[in-house]
């Protein structure tokens, strides 16, 4: 913008100029004297410094004796072709902007090899560029952006796995193991299969990851969208001088207290990233060598799988191309022959999508910032589409930071397939990283935008880093209100970051729920108006704080435990923080071994009483739970059988419960439900059983007993 203007200004100078010499020779002949006068020099008008020059003469755009731009040189003609001419070109860039004057999308002419002087000023601050917003990936989608789209014109890669498909369709393969034969083109040419280059530095593919598909993502599995970061530092601009190019390191450190070169952030990973990636032992090396760590493995793979499948070794050359080449004697090198290393030739489908990704890995080189959790999920997969050993390697994070996962993906396409990337109101508290602050601010949801899970800002208060958010009391569905801070003298809640948790893992439905949409309907008449109400996933918040919330259903004339408070103590493993570690989420089995054997923690149990039924008192309460739920839904069945409309149940498919004919239940009855509510809380919260064990045993009971079910046996808390 700031160059735009001084263009404008220049023209106008010199239009102004212009008119002042043509003014000039309107006038009269000077006379002698005049003429003596006017002697000396006039003084010339300083011409202003170009904005940016000394910065952009030191990046890699300003090298105009390097391959990108002296690749064609000897070529025959001497000229960028129209396939590279756009990022290899400033003349080649306007073109394919319409900047020219010319069609918009493509471009039209090859430029000459001589022209190709770097990306100069003039590529990307002409009037075109000035409204650009959108950007199209190879893959075919098109990304809406700001400034950052003049970059990742260019930044975006070649390929993208719909040209890899493309290809696989295009020889109609069916067996992705079977080396691909060539086939004949129009005219009778023989084309061969061959690998597919992503081509250099596509940041921009690894930065939006599995929107824009830049990896081969396969079938079935799930992939992180775009890596947000931080809000400032998610787009190119944000991270690079975009005249320099250079990254604003000196930035970093205002997280990143260890960084002070580019090459200290090779030793960064966030709290969001726990798990061993590469199954090296080390969980706390930076991202970049965890990708280090996979790629190796990856190699190796598709060396044996080369060897073994394909029936020709492989080896891969960085600097040459076409990158991979034959290793038939299996020495390590490369073949040899009259044209020197020989490429290799015996591709199958499969072999091409793993050593596609291998490449895309390496071949931006900042991948390790731009998207690691996007790249381990290609290399991961990569691996274990070959065959490999990935028992030792993690490709998810924790749930909360599991961008790759149905929590944080679900809402990024709409019925008809197209993009949308927004979580709609009623679920972005949870399941986006904005969602939370705009709930404690507001006190409710407008939709946001979807997210790569959670981010730092999610729970913590950014403007008082790294203070949490203060939440003093959370409002359960049941309309109860609670805080694992109790109240203070004066009978006010009290703040505690347990109370965050609990903002999400409360569930979405309660007694109070229930019984409003039941109203005054018959107990035992079906009734089509009645629809499953879910409690929702996790609700270990309801659990916890038992008969205080009424998370499960309970009953009317029983009685029922609150809040589990484990140890008689305030403040012994009694809250979501004590139990569990914040960041990883995994249970603190270490503080639970100076009272328990945690050798298997569903082993353990508080009291001697046979729960259900079973004749084992030595059984850990998880196993007390598991019958008594397994029970009920014995007699949820004998019940549905009873009215003539048989009931099963699918944790995994919407709307979970379904009739004889496979579509969802729609005989209910409100006794049948009010049990099935109950059967899917347990089945919902896996911790149950520590969560509040008493309470559920108390619920499951009930329900049983409702349904008519024989409860003679079992012992009620």
């Amino acid at each position: 913008m700031k160059l735009n203007k001084f263009l404008v200004l220049l023209g106008v100078l010199i239009v102004i100029g212009a008119v002042l010499a043509a003014c000039g020779g309107t006038e009269a002949a000077p006379t002698e004297a005049e003429t003596e006068a006017t002697t000396e020099e006039a003084p010339v008008a300083p011409v202003p410094d170009t904005p940016f020059l000394a910065e952009w003469q030191s990046s890699g755009h300003a090298d105009v004796a390097g391959e990108p731009f002296r690749h064609w040189d000897a070529e025959d003609p001497a000229e960028v072709p129209t396939s590279c001419a756009k990022c290899h070109s400033s003349a080649g860039y306007q073109d394919f902007l319409g900047a020219d004057g010319s069609e918009a999308g493509k471009v039209d002419a090859a430029v000459p090899a001589a022209d190709a002087q770097g990306v100069q000023c003039a590529a990307c601050h002409n009037a075109v560029t000035l409204t650009k917003t959108t950007v199209m990936f190879p893959s075919g989608v098109e990304i809406t952006s700001g400034d950052d789209t003049r970059c990742m014109e260019c930044h975006q890669g070649r390929e993208s796995k719909v040209s890899v498909d493309a290809q696989i369709e295009r020889f109609q393969i069916t067996d992705m193991d079977a080396v691909v034969a060539p086939i004949k083109d129009d005219q009778g040419n023989d084309v061969r299969f061959g690998f597919r280059n992503v081509h250099y530095y596509a940041a921009a593919a690894t930065l939006y990851g599995g929107m824009v598909q830049g990896g081969y993502q396969y079938e079935g599995m799930t992939y992180d969208a775009k890596n947000d970061h931080v809000e400032g530092y998610d787009t190119c601009i944000g991270c690079h001088d975009p005249h320099t190019l250079k990254v604003k390191v000196e930035e970093c450190t205002l997280c990143h207290e260890d960084v002070a070169t580019v090459e200290d952030l090779k030793n960064v990973r966030m709290v969001s990233s726990a798990p061993d990636y590469d199954g090296d032992g080390d969980a706390s090396e930076g991202m970049y060598y965890e990708i280090e760590g996979l790629q190796a493995a990856l190699y190796a793979e598709i060396q044996k799988y080369a060897a073994d499948t394909a029936g020709t070794g492989i080896v891969y050359d960085s600097a040459a191309y076409p990158y991979w080449f034959a290793d038939a004697d299996g020495d390590g090198a490369a073949d040899q022959g009259d044209n020197g290393a020989v490429g290799y030739s015996t591709w199958t489908a499969r072999l091409l999508k793993a050593t596609y990704n291998y490449q895309v890995s390496l071949k931006d080189k900042g991948a390790y910032a731009h998207g690691n959790k996007y790249i381990v999920q290609l290399l991961f997969d990569s691996i274990a589409d070959l065959g490999g050993d990935t028992s030792g390697l993690a490709r998810n994070d924790a749930g909360h930071f599991a961008g790759n996962t149905e929590p944080f993906r679900h809402w990024d396409l709409d019925e008809e397939g197209n993009p949308v990337y927004e979580v709609e109101a009623a679920c972005a508290k949870c399941h986006s990283a904005a969602g939370l602050p705009q709930f404690l601010e507001f006190g409710a949801n407008l939709p946001v935008e979807s997210s790569n899970g959670f981010a730092c800002s999610t729970c913590h208060n950014e403007e008082a880093f790294p203070e949490l958010y203060p939440v003093a009391s959370v409002t359960f569905p049941s309309g109860a209100v609670v805080s694992f801070g109790g109240k203070d003298a004066d009978g006010n809640f009290v703040a505690d970051e347990g109370n965050l948790c609990i903002q999400c893992h409360q569930g979405r439905s309660s007694t109070t729920t229930v019984n409003r949409a039941l109203g005054t309907k018959e107990l035992d008449t079906p009734d089509p108006s009645i629809r499953f109400s879910n409690i929702h996933y996790f609700a270990a918040g309801a659990t916890l704080f038992g008969a205080d919330v009424q998370g499960a259903y309970t009953y009317e004339g029983k009685e029922y435990v609150g809040q589990n408070m484990h140890a008689d103590e305030e403040g012994k493993m009694n809250k979501c923080q004590d139990c569990h570690d914040v960041h990883a989420l995994e249970a603190k089995v270490e503080s639970c071994e100076t009272c328990h054997d945690t050798s298997d923690p569903t082993a353990i149990r508080e009291s001697d009483v046979d729960y259900d039924g079973d004749g084992d008192v030595e059984e850990g309460i998880k196993g007390e739970i598991d019958t008594l739920t397994e029970a009920l839904y014995t007699a949820m069945q004998a019940y549905a059988e009873g009215t003539g409309n048989p009931i099963e149940y699918d944790s995994h498919a919407y709307p979970y419960f379904f009739g004889a004919d496979g579509k969802g239940y729609a005989a209910w009855t409100p006794r049948l439900l009010k049990a099935s509510f109950n059967y899917q809380y347990v089945l919902k919260d896996p911790g149950a059983y520590t969560h509040n064990p008493k309470f559920v045993i108390q619920f499951l009971y009930d329900s049983i007993e409702d349904l008519g079910g024989d409860v003679s046996t079992y012992t009620r808390p």
